[in-house]
């Protein structure tokens, strides 16, 4: 169908049409996730699917559609510079709608997570494109999509501390790749590491190893001579930066929050000496 029956169906507050098959109509809103125009990707595809997930239209589909999204995370994966970013990134986020689904119905079995949460993870550190904003096109960002996925998939009552743990290595691998994030992925890797926090399931002492080894990627100091310590820090210094205001400032306060902060406190500054002068006192 063209571009004018989706919009009719948005119009008329996106409730499923009945002159087809909930399986057609799926078929072509996932073909339309893959779209390079902005509307047709975004304004009309992931928004009558959003709804209708949330509605519960899926409910007794979920397995299917979450089936689908993560085959679309496999299409043309290790490309850069094509289209199809937009069908990885925006099945990682429909995937990230219906994890929250389950998370609030119950409708998914631990099975179907946890496939779900192995094929997420492997894409998310597989992913080359990581364009932000492109002229025409829109936004791309596979990145912070892949990572509002793995925040719902923390949430899922299926994972535990092992699973969460995992989590926390892929953002951690994630983030000590040279390849600099330039569009807010680091913000959103750390609402995902909240997610992981506030489900009170990792040890404490895991987690202090954990930020230490981000904070050893963000010390300038650890870089070799011949490597640019821009490239190699950034993604780990502005990761720490943003977990460290959203632990301060944002409303989830898990348990080891001030042992959190005391732990990111120490990365920060062993990675920021030379902004961090010594005090110097006098008599």
């Amino acid at each position: 169908m063209g571009v004018g029956y989706w919009r009719g169906v948005v119009r008329d507050g996106a409730h499923v049409p009945h002159d087809r098959s909930l399986g057609d109509l799926t078929a072509e809103l996932t073909t339309m996730l893959g779209s390079p125009d902005p509307e047709i990707r975004d304004g009309l595809a992931l928004q009558v699917m959003t709804v209708w997930i949330g509605r519960g239209v899926y409910d007794d589909l979920l397995v299917g559609l979450g089936d689908g999204m993560v085959a679309g995370l496999r299409v043309g994966i290790g490309e850069t510079g094509t289209p199809t970013v937009f069908r990885r990134s925006w099945s990682a986020r429909v995937i990230a709608h219906v994890l929250r689904r389950d998370n609030d119905e119950h409708l998914l079995s631990g099975d179907d997570v946890l496939r779900w949460g192995d094929l997420l993870t492997t894409w998310l550190l597989r992913e080359q494109d990581l364009r932000g904003w492109i002229p025409e096109q829109g936004t791309a960002r596979a990145v912070a999509h892949g990572a509002d996925a793995l925040a719902a998939l923390a949430g899922s009552r299926h994972l535990g501390a092992m699973e969460l743990t995992v989590l926390l290595d892929v953002i951690g691998d994630r983030l000590v790749r040279p390849t600099p994030l330039d569009h807010g992925e680091t913000d959103h890797l750390a609402a995902a590491t909240m997610q992981v926090l506030m489900r009170e399931r990792v040890p404490f002492d895991v987690l202090e190893r954990w930020v230490a080894r981000v904070g050893a990627a963000a010390d300038p100091d650890d870089v070799p001579p011949s490597a640019d310590p821009w490239l190699r820090t950034r993604n780990a210094q502005e990761f720490l930066r943003a977990l460290q205001l959203q632990l301060l400032l944002g409303p989830h306060r898990p348990a080891t929050r001030a042992d959190l902060l005391l732990a990111l406190h120490d990365a920060l500054r062993t990675s920021n000496g030379q902004h961090l002068p010594r005090m110097v006192t006098g008599k």
